[in-house]
């Protein structure tokens, strides 16, 4: 029996809520899957860990992390505290802290559901974002001097390196190499960025011509929205610098119906170090003891991390039971044009996954 040792830390707002969701969610999946089991290990990390004790998480989090197989994470931010110190106190803390470079955010418009776009554009989209996950514009490059005064100068300093590039970029091809289409569009911003993006770009060309049986072609980031909106079926998997990947990933998720179904896997792909899995909504404090906040994008998550520790077959098993739901239309939250509460998504999901051992 695989028995896989998860740390979850539901963090702010909202996070607790989904990520509890979701490790029911796992729990009933283990129950139905005779080989598969969890050992959930449940740390109070974020920012009510702040007010007590002055960090997000423990000086030694990275090592109480180190032995864990994943990481469940639910979100960061709470609108009393900057959200400098909560993200790079966490989130970043972990991802960078972890080299977690790769960021890997699928989206699809699941059965059922309704996005801002017209039916046949709606049904087109079927893509994965590649996000550079441990430098570019958040490499925390920069500073503030001179404060207070009319001199006052605040600089982020976007920092490329060639192993950071060549590594997210090979990794990104073998994404797409992974996919049937084997179609990759690179986004850059070189017409404007005229270091950084240019390197980025010479980066990507050598790395892409490892790939010769790999359909390429290269946009430029604010055109790469309206190709997202107007034109979905062209595209199938993409890589972006980490604040491009960002923005596109949110409103990739939006395009495919909400926020909050939207899922993401910080990666270490050299599986040295634990890899954290996300869903992408946030803290959203305005939802925070309703029981409205939609789970989905912590299932979907959760069947990413699945894939990740080798157990293909339970990952399709949840995103089958996720799909079940989403077709029958009957049991959606708010956000997806329904009424129904995190716990009742939650047990409509745990009831698909027992249906489909029935």
């Amino acid at each position: 029996m695989a028995l896989h040792k998860i740390a979850v830390i539901g963090g702010d707002g909202i996070g607790p809520a989904v990520i509890e969701a979701g490790v029911s969610v796992l729990e009933a999946l283990g129950a139905a899957e005779p080989d598969l089991s969890f050992a959930f290990t449940r740390l109070d990390w974020g920012s009510d860990h702040f007010r007590r004790t002055g960090r997000m998480m423990p000086a030694d989090g990275l090592t109480q992390l180190q032995v864990f197989d994943a990481i469940y994470f639910g979100a960061v931010g709470d609108p009393d505290l900057p959200d400098d110190i909560t993200l790079w106190g966490l989130r970043l803390a972990i991802c960078q802290g972890f080299d977690q470079y790769a960021n890997l955010r699928p989206t699809r418009l699941l059965p059922g559901l309704a996005g801002p776009l017209r039916p046949e554009l709606g049904r087109q989209i079927d893509w994965v974002i590649v996000r550079e996950n441990s430098e570019g514009e958040y490499s925390g490059v920069g500073g503030r001097v001179h404060q207070g005064t009319s001199l006052e100068v605040g600089m982020d300093v976007a920092v490329f390196t060639r192993a950071g590039v060549e590594r997210v970029a090979r990794f990104a091809c073998d994404t797409a190499m992974a996919r049937p289409r084997r179609q990759l569009t690179i986004v850059t911003k070189s017409n404007a960025q005229r270091h950084g993006m240019v390197f980025w770009d010479a980066v990507c060309r050598r790395v892409i011509a490892d790939y010769p049986d790999l359909s390429v072609d290269w946009m430029l980031v604010d055109a790469m929205t309206q190709r997202m909106v107007n034109k979905p079926g062209s595209i199938d998997t993409v890589l972006a610098t980490n604040l491009h990947a960002d923005i596109l990933s949110d409103l990739a998720a939006a395009l495919g119906g909400s926020l909050g179904i939207g899922a993401t896997a910080n990666i270490d792909p050299s599986r040295w170090r634990p890899s954290m899995f996300e869903p992408i909504h946030g803290s959203a404090f305005d939802l925070v003891g309703k029981g409205l906040a939609n789970p989905l994008g912590s299932f979907w998550t959760a069947s990413l991390m699945l894939d990740h520790l080798g157990e293909p077959a339970a990952a399709r098993r949840l995103m089958a039971a996720i799909e079940t739901v989403t077709a029958r239309g009957e049991v959606l939250g708010p956000d997806l044009g329904g009424q129904a509460g995190t716990e009742e998504v939650r047990n409509a999901v745990i009831d698909a996954i027992a249906g489909a051992n029935g």
